[in-house]
């Protein structure tokens, strides 16, 4: 029989980034024992890549703000897609959650006398995104990872979970494997908080690293017998690295653009004058990478079918100064000076607006025990999320979820276990460790991310759509001879297979969903359906192979509805 290490918790988190360790945290205050396992090292969480800033209605800069005008933006930006209580909850809670980070030694940026300054972003009516330089998401991550340490909040990230344990729809723990060992752990829980991410690293280029946002969160909630809402609202940045390759999709941050970087094509042409002639570089995220998308396709890209930014007109000490982490990345990546040489980029998917579905209160899902927050939940961004609103939403779900957990935990009068679940996971590993098939798990990967990047990038049509679904059957197909051989070195390879069974459910959900909005809203552009249809003012909520539901949105409260106008971007920096 297999060794495994039991393990018990009142609650276990999955994902070390921001979202989860705000929950712990919130956890841990409590007095709830608590849990947090992820796959890749704590202080390199898929946050610290957030780079503009946080929102909050803290009216340091412009008085008149209010967390009412927060949410009338939001929910104008999401192409009305947005849940009204979700974005309520959200906006009203977001000054409580920059209080949390200022007590616990967080560095913002601030005036002269001391306030906290805040900018602005793309779409938003007053200066309410705070920040800390262009590294805002890295300090935030710090200033949770220290607070978790005070706690003693127990931290395994080295550890791979496959599956969601479950006993007739209530949760009661989880099974994983050490990426280093491939010892088994069976995590006794009872409840689970989901925070392993969103799915952009199933397109080809995207600005997740190689082993993150891989679709985990969709099939572990999946399998549990939870569902997916609007996987195919995905935001595309509009400015990813083509080079190197194994960093392909690494963001050059919009403040690039912000500061009065210069878009042009291979003509050396200002392409943005044929797109949004008033905004120009300053236009909103989804239509600067619809410009982009349109230059290459039509044959004005650059031989390696991108387009030029160019911020070298610019002061080198603007430069370095204003833009530190675009200027050093471009140095360690590519040995380009930004002062002197544009950079070649092209959009990159960023960003999951979908995700699990979940009730706005707390965020539980369809499974009792089972939450979900930060990318991997849905229901704050509709089809275009508000530049700012990301790091927001970890902090104000990441606490509200930690006390609706730990209260489940408190008041479960008995925790019921399953014989058949234990099986059934282990089995799933032992089958992937014997598996010797001539197909390469990798190669895979890389078929599928062409396919999305092919058939579900920025433009859709409904013969691409469906010769995406021919396509990843045919990859499914293949993934039942894949080989997996882990070594001396660890149990990557194993971790690799099941990045591609969660990245397989992911594009399927995302194809089919693509298929079935048949409008063009925001993020999702489909030049068969080249107009928003107001019909399609529905949240899509994939429950498995061909099986999608459309779930009406609530309307928008009088309070907010009333503020919701078109916002001027002029002098503004972009999403």
């Amino acid at each position: 029989m297999t060794q495994e290490q039991q393990i018990a918790a009142s609650v276990l988190v999955i994902g070390t980034g921001g979202a989860g360790l705000r929950a712990a945290i919130e956890l841990a205050e409590r007095g709830v024992d608590v849990l947090v396992v992820g796959k890749r090292p704590k202080a390199d969480a898929h946050t610290t890549l957030a780079a503009g800033g946080i929102n909050a209605a803290l009216a340091t800069m412009d008085a008149a703000d209010t967390w009412q005008q927060h949410a009338a933006d939001t929910i104008k930006e999401s192409y009305f897609l947005a849940h009204p209580d979700t974005v309520r909850i959200v906006t009203e809670n977001a000054a409580r959650g920059i209080r949390d980070l200022e007590r616990w030694g967080m560095p913002f940026a601030r005036e002269a006398d001391g306030r906290i300054s805040q900018r602005f972003f793309g779409a938003h009516t007053y200066r309410r995104t705070a920040f800390a330089g262009d590294y805002t998401g890295l300090e935030i991550q710090r200033t949770l990872v220290n607070r978790a340490a005070q706690l003693k909040v127990p931290v395994l990230d080295n550890l791979y979970i496959t599956r969601i344990l479950v006993r007739d729809n209530v949760v009661f723990g989880a099974y994983g494997f050490d990426l280093d060992t491939g010892a088994r752990h069976v995590i006794r829980a009872d409840a689970v908080i989901l925070a392993a991410g969103g799915h952009t690293r199933i397109w080809r280029r995207t600005s997740s690293r190689r082993d993150e946002n891989t679709g985990d969160s969709f099939r572990l909630a999946v399998l549990a017998g939870g569902r997916i809402r609007d996987p195919e609202l995905v935001q595309f940045h509009p400015s990813g690295l083509l080079e190197p390759e194994n960093a392909a999709g690494t963001l050059v941050s919009e403040a690039a653009r912000g500061e009065g970087g210069q878009l042009r094509n291979a003509l050396g042409e200002r392409f943005m004058a044929r797109y949004d002639p008033e905004r120009m570089e300053l236009s909103t995220r989804d239509r600067v990478a619809l410009a982009a998308y349109t230059e290459i396709k039509e044959g004005r890209g650059t031989p390696n079918g991108g387009v030029w930014l160019d911020v070298s007109h610019l002061a080198r000490e603007t430069i370095t100064q204003r833009l530190p982490r675009v200027y050093q990345t471009l140095l360690e990546l590519q040995m380009l000076d930004i002062t002197r040489d544009p950079v070649e980029i092209a959009p990159t998917a960023h960003y999951s607006m979908g995700g699990v579905w979940v009730r706005p209160d707390d965020h539980g899902t369809d499974v009792e025990g089972l939450y979900a927050i930060g990318e991997a939940a849905s229901g704050l961004h509709g089809a275009n999320r508000l530049g700012g609103n990301s790091l927001t939403e970890l902090l104000v779900y990441g606490r509200l979820v930690g006390a609706a957990a730990a209260t489940y935990s408190m008041e479960l009068p008995a925790q019921q276990r399953s014989r058949a679940a234990l099986p059934d996971a282990r089995g799933e590993v032992d089958e992937l460790l014997a598996a010797d098939g001539p197909e390469n798990v990798r190669a895979l990967q890389r078929a599928l991310r062409n396919t999305m990047t092919e058939h579900a990038g920025v433009v859709r049509d409904e013969a691409g759509l469906r010769a995406g679904l021919s396509e990843l059957d045919e990859v499914e197909d293949r993934m039942t001879h894949v080989g997996v051989h882990p070594d001396l070195a660890g149990f990557q390879d194993l971790a690799h297979a099941f990045d591609l069974k969660a990245a397989a459910l992911a594009a399927r959900a995302t194809l089919e969903a693509a298929l079935e909005r048949r409008e063009t809203r925001g993020c999702h552009n489909r030049t068969d359906h080249p107009h928003l249809d107001e019909s399609m003012r529905v949240n899509l909520v994939w429950a498995g192979p061909g099986r999608i539901e459309r779930e009406p949105v609530p309307p928008v409260p009088e309070e907010i509805a009333g503020l919701i106008r078109e916002v001027s971007s002029t002098g503004k920096l972009v999403e």
